[in-house]
């Protein structure tokens, strides 16, 4: 999916297949409830900054939580893809919800912030360089207060087995015609493990383990200062 030259009709057929994989794969709700939730209220807005939104899937459901919940969410999502953008600007449009192509390193210098900077599946993609910048870009992004939590797949071999399985029944029907399978288990081979991660991470970030085979890095404003 990062090949440029990527085929663009299977492109968007996974861009919309990542809600329905994302809802088991990810467990955003264990996100929500957890960093989230507990930060919202219906007196105030909280603010969240999703890093690498893709088919921007996982703001929308965090939207459709807040409202059933009650309280108030407003959600700044962002890719430097297009394909992608340009998939996710044509769906219907979702209150609360702003999509911009722009980089978190811009947002940082004009001095926006967030209670929540998250994001999804990302990790994996980034070289050392471009790791470290991101983690950079997200202590200068998170308001007093907030917290920073990357979520990402925990590389091993149950994971990699449990993928291809669950999978496999559906890669000539619901998955058919996308990357969804073949992305997923690459994505699973170039994905960390939790020990791998902490032994990168600079001071103030911790690693914590998530199921089904997540990790979360997690940075604390808080803790910080």
């Amino acid at each position: 999916m990062d090949d440029p030259a990527a085929d663009l009709a299977m492109l968007e057929r996974t861009y919309d297949r990542f809600r329905l994989v994302n809802v088991v794969v990810s467990n955003m709700r264990a996100v929500y409830r957890r960093w989230i939730r507990p930060r919202l209220s219906p007196a105030a807005t909280c603010r969240v900054l999703d890093i690498g939104t893709g088919a921007a899937d996982v703001p929308r459901a965090l939207l459709e939580w807040a409202r059933a919940d009650g309280v108030r969410l407003e959600v700044v999502a962002i890719d430097p893809d297009p394909r992608a953008l340009d998939w996710a600007l044509r769906q219907p449009a979702e209150p609360g919800l702003s999509l911009r192509r722009i980089s978190s390193r811009e947002l940082a210098v004009v001095g926006e912030r967030f209670d929540v900077v998250m994001s999804n599946h990302v990790l994996h993609h980034l070289d050392g360089r471009e790791f470290g910048e991101l983690l950079a870009d997200s202590e200068r992004l998170t308001a007093e207060g907030g917290v920073a939590v990357h979520c990402d797949i925990e590389r091993s071999r149950l994971g990699y087995a449990g993928f291809a399985l669950g999978t496999w029944p559906f890669a000539r029907n619901l998955l058919a015609g996308s990357y969804i399978r073949a992305d997923g288990l690459t994505s699973i081979r170039r994905s960390h493990t939790a020990a791998e991660l902490a032994a990168s991470l600079p001071p103030g970030w911790r690693v914590r383990r998530g199921f089904p085979s997540r990790l979360e890095v997690i940075w604390s404003a808080d803790a910080a200062s």
